[in-house]
């Protein structure tokens, strides 16, 4: 049976069993926020769970490393709509330690993807149309500086209603212990 055909047959039974009752909740977060985390499989579900939020309190948007790569891409849009559109109140961006972005290897990845199909021309073509593909594929050395970046954009984002609160964070997601790197009230970086 293939991972597809398991995810259908699961969802039919969840279906059929009202399974979904559990999770009914408004569009409109409770708890007033947009969450920026990180896609990493640990924080799933700690991310959030480890901010005492449950399903329904914020909007949630996870992208690899929880970075915001361009002013004018899907992420700051998802955040700008959280707040304009959404009933968002604050932005938290939280990265977190031992972060896959943070030790990527370029490298590794194109050759990945070479082996895959993907052939260098394809990757001569973008870089030589503008695209810096190893930039595009790049981390980041520090999870603190990148949240730190972040918290830029977003502020400094032209679109960007700067009375809303945007707070820093890191986690680690093995404990789920959580540090403040800047306090959106305040205006003020900790870390």
């Amino acid at each position: 049976m293939t991972l597809l055909s398991e995810i259908l047959e699961y969802n039919n039974k969840f279906v059929a069993g009202k399974e979904y009752e559990q999770f009914e909740t408004s569009k409109v977060p409770s708890m007033k926020a947009v969450l920026l985390t990180c896609m990493d499989t640990r924080l799933q579900e700690l991310s959030t769970r480890a901010l005492g939020m449950k399903n329904g309190d914020v909007k949630v948007v996870k992208n690899a490393g929880a970075v915001i790569s361009h002013p004018y891409g899907s992420t700051m849009k998802s955040l700008l709509v959280g707040i304009y559109a959404l009933g968002a109140e604050e932005i938290i961006i939280m990265g977190h330690k031992d972060c896959g972005m943070g030790s990527i290897d370029v490298d590794v990845v194109l050759e990945a993807m070479k082996s895959r199909g993907i052939r260098q021309e394809v990757i001569d073509t973008l870089n030589y149309s503008g695209i810096d593909v190893n930039h595009f594929l790049s981390g980041f050395s520090d999870v603190y500086e990148s949240v730190k970046s972040n918290i830029q954009t977003v502020i400094n984002h032209p679109l960007f209603d700067t009375n809303v609160p945007v707070h820093g964070l890191v986690i680690d997601p093995h404990t789920g212990a959580v540090e403040l790197v800047y306090d959106g009230y305040k205006k003020e970086f900790y870390k």
